[in-house]
């Protein structure tokens, strides 16, 4: 890096032991990546996906080859009976939103079984906000949520009691802007088991963003009905420019489809218009992305532990998802780091992030995402709150080689700053 970058030599000299501590963890990252990217390609080849099925459609979308193909492929790679995958949902809350509007009537209870939710789902469930905004509470749709451990694990035996009756056990795999764990799949593997020994009926719901392709098994191979997630995150693989895929159940996926469209119509209209090729080329691409930023992560947590921060998950846990957290103890050196994320970033490098108010968060949030695909996790980007414990939630990274590159320059920033010495 010194010969296009003004990096401390000590901070290159600590980068190089971090990166040759990360050696073992690189080494598995990359045998579930070759796992994977078989598993996708498989779905690639029995789907028949052709050279017509890259291409849009416009009007009412009749018969779009592209698009009920990709449904098919989604469904196979996952391990599903069905999958619904489109450009037009906005980003992963609005695919979230869907599911749950699409699956929960009046009177029905959702239990939240992970403790309280990511900031932009509380006004969807009515924890937050004004009535009559059309909440699930409007709907008179119950929720509640079962607190997590003390050491920030699911409370098995808690959620066995209170989900009997109920319509909806959500889990949520992520750690959001928390610092409980992320949840790895064998983790959801247990709760799922939980919640069936308690009511088999019940259904099992997983918002999966940061997390597809982190593992080899899906939460929907090991209990879960139906997930969810975002496609400028992990199975986008940088590429697909927005959208969200929901997969699981044949049934539940058509009311969701019937929630996102219209009653009786559901996955049989909706042109693609030019997002066909971007989603299969990302969807493809995923697998070896999601390893890149996995490294990347694995990295980032191995570099700042050296320099005396603690990080979540800490260096050589098993990862669950895409994201590491990294307490930063206060304001000024987390806005330092996020401002170090932006100028390491291949778009806007030359922008200074700053505290501001964003839609759905109660808090001022702070964000670094000098990304091709304006929010994508999958890219190398953090953001935070500005709350204790001042951590930032750092992701993505497309290449190693550019994510390694962006977290040193953080690094660096942080020392041109004076928020940290080495």
């Amino acid at each position: 890096m010194t010969e296009f970058f003004d990096i401390d030599p000590r901070l290159i000299e600590l980068a190089k032991k971090a990166e040759a501590a990360c050696k073992e963890e690189f080494a598995r990252i990359d045998e579930i990546a070759e796992y994977n990217g078989e598993k996708v390609l498989s779905a690639f080849i029995k789907n028949k996906v052709s050279e017509p099925c890259l291409h849009g459609t416009t009007g009412y979308g009749y018969d779009d080859l592209g698009r009920d193909t990709l449904d098919r492929v989604y469904a196979d790679a996952f391990g599903t009976e069905d999958a619904l995958v489109r450009f037009n949902f906005v980003n992963g809350t609005h695919t979230i939103s869907t599911a749950l509007f699409g699956l929960l009537r009046p009177k029905d209870r959702l239990v939240m079984c992970t403790g309280a939710p990511y900031d932009t789902l509380e006004e969807i469930v009515g924890k937050r906000g004004e009535a009559g905004n059309g909440s699930l509470r409007d709907y008179g749709v119950e929720y509640e949520e079962v607190e997590l451990l003390a050491n920030g694990m699911p409370d098995l035996k808690r959620i066995a009691e209170r989900v009997k009756g109920a319509k909806i056990a959500y889990i949520q795999r992520s750690r959001g802007y928390s610092t409980r764990p992320s949840y790895t799949v064998a983790d959801i593997k247990s709760i799922a088991e939980a919640i069936r020994s308690a009511d088999k009926n019940v259904i099992i719901m997983v918002d999966n963003c940061y997390g597809e392709f982190v593992e080899k098994l899906e939460p929907v191979n090991v209990g879960a009905d139906i997930m969810m997630g975002s496609l400028i995150k992990n199975p986008g693989g940088g590429i697909a420019s927005t959208g969200g895929y929901i997969a699981g159940r044949k049934d539940l996926i058509e009311l969701c489809a019937y929630r996102l469209t219209c009653v009786g119509m559901g996955k049989e209209i909706g042109a693609t218009l030019h997002q066909n090729r971007e989603m299969y080329m990302g969807f493809f691409l995923a697998p070896q992305t999601v390893a890149n930023a996995v490294k990347t992560s694995v990295f980032a947590c191995r570099l700042f532990n050296m320099l005396g921060y603690e990080t979540l998950p800490k260096a050589g846990e098993p990862r669950a998802d895409i994201i590491a957290s990294i307490l930063l103890k206060n304001e000024a050196t987390l806005c330092s780091f996020i401002r170090g994320i932006q100028h390491g970033s291949p778009v806007d490098s030359f922008a200074a992030p700053e505290p501001a108010d964003m839609p759905g968060y109660e808090s001022k949030v702070i964000m670094a995402a000098g990304a091709f695909t304006m929010g994508a996790s999958i890219e190398l980007s953090a953001d935070a709150p500005i709350r204790e414990p001042y951590a930032a939630w750092l992701q993505g990274g497309i290449t190693y080689p550019s994510g390694r590159a962006g977290i040193i320059l953080a690094a660096q920033n942080m020392i041109d700053e004076k928020t940290v010495t080495l």
